[in-house]
């Protein structure tokens, strides 16, 4: 009884904010749609360009393809045989098909084009308009400054290689220190929210050919369509690999504390170290 009356209650703080939460969680779900929906479109030409222009007989520096009897990935002249995964592979009823990218993995998930699109252009609405609106709060609430500036000390090399190593040694940090976001963490959601993002609404407008009469210049901007194409899926797969990271961080930091703090805005500071653990 003496242990449980002397033990100290659990420290709560309010880590994320409502509009971060609601934009956190309408984010995850929007991409993971534009992804799908993305594959889809991609499924109807799985070869990419740099340029302006780009079709079948023009080198590709990345295809999916597939022969009678396997698939494989071709970056450069580099080949990659991917049966059963991607290129080539069996659908649930045991039918073999040639679609770069599987239906589990598309939406929608048997192949029709049109209704990828119709998917994809929707949900790119709602990307561009909840981060737009994020943007606009982290900038006039003081999220930005309070929470993602990166501070003069945290610039040293030092400072950064620390970070490094503990994130390696999956050291987490712990008090205090553990409601602030460290230096990899400011750099990986300054890229994605003012980088990666926008980077993939303005290399989507710049494939629109309805919008390359209002803004030719995004056209030029991105050194072609094609070109635009190939950032744009390059920058999908760098979110995809942003996603796979930050799950895994969540699950090594202790999943329960993490998905309840960005549900309620509660986070429970993990306890101090003691002097046996540093």
């Amino acid at each position: 009884m003496a242990g449980t009356d002397n033990a100290a209650p659990p420290h709560r703080v309010y880590r994320h904010r409502l509009p971060a939460r609601i934009w956190h969680w309408v984010n995850a779900l929007t991409l993971l749609i534009l992804l799908m929906s993305g594959l889809m479109i991609f499924n109807a030409h799985p070869r990419l360009y740099w340029g302006q222009y780009g079709a079948n007989p023009d080198y590709a520096w990345f295809a999916i393809g597939s022969t009678p009897d396997t698939g494989f990935v071709r970056i450069g002249s580099t080949r990659i045989e991917t049966t059963g995964m991607l290129g080539r592979w069996t659908d649930g009823e045991g039918v073999r098909q040639a679609w770069a990218f599987p239906g589990w993995a598309t939406i929608p998930t048997s192949y029709n084009l049109a209704d990828g699109r119709r998917w994809h252009l929707f949900f790119a609405w709602v990307l561009s308009i909840a981060l737009t609106l994020y943007m606009l709060w982290t900038l006039l609430c003081g999220h930005l400054k309070k929470d993602l500036h990166i501070r003069r000390a945290e610039w040293s090399p030092r400072h950064i290689w620390h970070d490094i190593k503990d994130h390696a040694r999956l050291r987490f940090p712990k008090g205090e220190a553990a409601a602030r976001y460290n230096i990899l963490q400011k750099f990986s959601y300054i890229g994605v929210i003012f980088v990666l993002l926008p980077l993939m609404i303005f290399t989507g407008l710049t494939m629109s050919p309805g919008f390359n009469a209002t803004a030719p210049w995004l056209v030029d901007l991105f050194g072609g369509r094609q070109s635009a194409r190939s950032i744009h899926f390059i920058a999908a797969w760098a979110l995809v690999a942003f996603f796979l990271v930050h799950i895994i961080m969540v699950l090594l930091a202790g999943p329960v504390n993490e998905i309840r703090s960005m549900i309620s805005g509660w986070f429970r500071l993990p306890p101090e170290r003691s002097a046996g653990d540093a």
